[in-house]
């Protein structure tokens, strides 16, 4: 007899009206502005079906994409009790349809009080899938690191968005394994929290800013979790020689960085490759068998048979975030290389980005 197939759902959304097209062609030809404000009044739905999730255990699982019609805009421009309400649409459905857990995507994992609100009114457990991300941030930093042979015991590491449920957990890890840390975030009672925290958890000398442009200028292993909506590095703004994981959605670092700057490497975080003859049968921005670590926490969840809300919230522990990667390793999942984009980022283009720092220092 077949072993039951395990059960998932996930929550996505538009980052922008472009982003409406990649379901709806036709709406690339009509005004921005009229397409979210159309689609605002649009009830969560699903929008394709995930199949082929199986792990060397031989679990396999099935899921779910549920669309909430909500760019960022439209997001934080709702009154948050109706953000919760649609997000209720989206749990309710995925229960009916036999989910046994779903996952929060993008922005539905920052509004409000990140996830606690939606699980205390969903039939099934909630998770931000923030632990997987966390954890597959910085594995993906390090390992990027030692690719452009940066001695991360001597290393200046510094993480913009240091607050945030991902940028806490990630700077306290960082902490452990980096000599100096710059934590960069706009509140500065909450930066100094985590700074004393910090402090009294590893030997690391941790400072504080405001400035992300500043802060970055002079660290060679740069992480950015902000959940700003613009972006906030620019190609002047980063040491030659550095490695740069942008973890954030939308992206906190410039396109143009990846233009003019030959001597740095800006890798996208937590792209994950997923077990199996995974189909995702929806375009949402990734390669084959490949998605965001938030979506593949969600996953691992099922095929662990861990229905539980296992991260909601701000605060993550260094505890949950080892849990998952562990996990993570037992179901097959990994990092899909280093990727920027759709696109890999090749062994000979990181050994171009060594050799051109080197020449940089050099002149």
């Amino acid at each position: 007899m077949n072993e039951p197939v395990e059960r998932f759902a996930f929550i996505l959304h538009p980052l922008s009206a472009a982003d409406y097209a990649r379901k709806f062609p036709i709406v690339r030809y009509l005004p921005g502005r009229f397409v979210e404000g159309a689609f605002k009044y649009v009830p969560p739905r699903v929008a394709s079906r995930i199949e082929g999730v199986r792990s060397p255990t031989g679990v396999a699982a099935e899921g779910l994409f549920i669309g909430l019609p909500f760019t960022p805009r439209t997001l934080f421009s709702t009154p948050l009790s109706a953000v919760y309400d649609r997000l209720a649409q989206a749990t309710a459905l995925a229960a009916r349809l036999g989910a046994g857990i779903v996952g929060l995507g993008a922005f539905t994992k920052i509004v409000g009080d990140r996830g606690v609100t939606v699980a205390a009114r969903s039939p099934i457990p909630v998770t931000t899938g923030n632990s997987y991300t966390a954890a597959t941030a910085i594995e993906g930093a390090l390992l990027a690191a030692d690719r452009l042979g940066i001695p991360v015991g001597e290393a200046r590491a510094a993480v913009v968005g240091a607050t945030g449920a991902i940028g806490a957990v990630c700077s306290r890890i960082l902490a452990r394994r980096v000599p100096h840390l710059t934590l960069v975030a706009r509140a500065r009672d909450r930066l100094e929290a985590l700074q004393s925290d910090i402090r009294g958890e590893s030997a690391a000398y941790v400072d504080v800013s405001d400035d992300p442009r500043a802060a970055v200028s002079r660290a060679d292993i740069v992480l950015a979790v902000s959940s700003a909506t613009d972006v906030l590095l620019e190609p002047p703004d980063l040491k030659s020689g550095s490695v740069v994981c942008d973890v954030a959605r939308p992206r906190n670092v410039s396109r143009a960085i990846y233009q003019h700057r030959n001597d740095l490497l800006v890798i996208d975080g937590s792209v994950i490759e997923v077990p199996g003859d995974v189909r995702f049968n929806l375009n949402f921005g990734m390669p084959p068998r490949m998605c965001e670590a938030c979506m593949a926490e969600t996953m691992i969840l099922a095929l662990e048979r861990r229905y539980e809300s296992f991260t909601l919230g701000r605060e993550i522990t260094v505890a949950q975030v080892d849990e998952i990667a562990r996990l993570g390793e037992k179901h097959g999942f990994r990092l899909a290389g280093f990727r920027r984009g759709e696109r890999a980022i090749a062994d000979d283009e990181v050994e171009r980005i060594r050799a051109n720092a080197r020449a940089s220092v050099r002149l």
